[in-house]
């Protein structure tokens, strides 16, 4: 088994695959670090940051980003609106101004945040941002597991920072091991995420923002994982249920979802 192990996309990385040339995971790294370096918020050169500050003007987009922006208005759509990557005022209002290893600035009013529908246009090789500004850091992690796994082959796991998505049946062809609430599974040809309230937060305050009041979610979950068919949608999913919180994730999750963990 080759495996390769990495610091991106604010967090560790892990390339796992059986019977592969090492070099395509080191190709397959170069490609992450490449993605992280256009959809980052932190730098005002990146792809990201510049279509924030086209100040309403359509601006040409890669195809990457085109679609990426399109799995968001699904997200925005199949989540009821819970999530919405144009959360970056209520994000910067809460002190998340900066890469967070830099720490929380003093946080301000919150900001209304509107639906994702409103904010986003998009037409082919182009997007338009009217009244607002998108952090794609979330549903991202997921898109590029994903989009890494098809990649580099038929037996292989791509874990993003705890988005993951693990192809094929690993050394044993039953599966691969992963760590799951207080569990270890073996996953094949599934995804898998967790979204929680304390790995990014500070006195105050955290990262995961309710589009409903624009503050740092009020959950009686402080931890949510979940596994679907992809790991973009076990990502949208889990925020989903951490933002209703224990009563009515479930309710939520059944029939989406191929199995949740929850912790109060």
């Amino acid at each position: 088994m080759e495996r390769r192990t990495f610091e991106s996309l604010g967090g560790e990385c892990e390339l796992f695959a059986i019977g592969m040339d090492p070099h395509a995971l080191v190709a397959a790294e170069a490609w992450i670090r490449r993605m992280h370096d256009r959809l980052t918020r932190f730098d005002p050169n990146s792809e990201v940051s510049r279509l924030n500050a086209s100040r309403g003007r359509w601006f040409a987009v890669s195809p990457e980003l085109e679609t990426l922006l399109r799995e968001s208005l699904r997200a925005f759509e199949i989540s009821d609106g819970l999530v919405n990557v144009a959360v970056l005022p209520a994000l910067l209002a809460a002190g998340y101004t900066r890469d967070f290893a830099a720490g929380p600035t003093a946080a301000t009013k919150a900001p209304t945040i509107r639906p994702l529908d409103d904010v986003l246009q998009l037409r082919p090789g182009e997007a338009r941002l009217r009244g607002g500004a998108i952090d794609l850091g979330g549903i991202a992690k997921g898109w590029l597991a994903d989009r890494v796994v098809a990649q580099l082959g038929e037996n292989v796991l791509v874990n993003l920072c705890g988005d993951l998505y693990a192809r094929g049946g690993g050394e044993t062809g039953e599966g691969w091991p992963v760590g799951f609430g207080d569990k270890t599974l073996l996953l094949k040809d599934l995804g898998a995420a967790t979204s929680g309230t304390t790995k990014r937060s500070w006195e105050g305050g955290h990262h995961l923002i309710d589009p409903r009041t624009g503050l740092p979610a009020q959950s009686d979950l402080s931890e949510v994982s979940v596994l679907a068919s992809t790991a973009t949608d076990a990502e949208i999913f889990a925020k989903v249920a951490l933002l209703l919180g224990s009563r009515d994730a479930p309710r939520w999750l059944e029939g989406r979802s191929e199995g949740w963990w929850l912790l109060p």
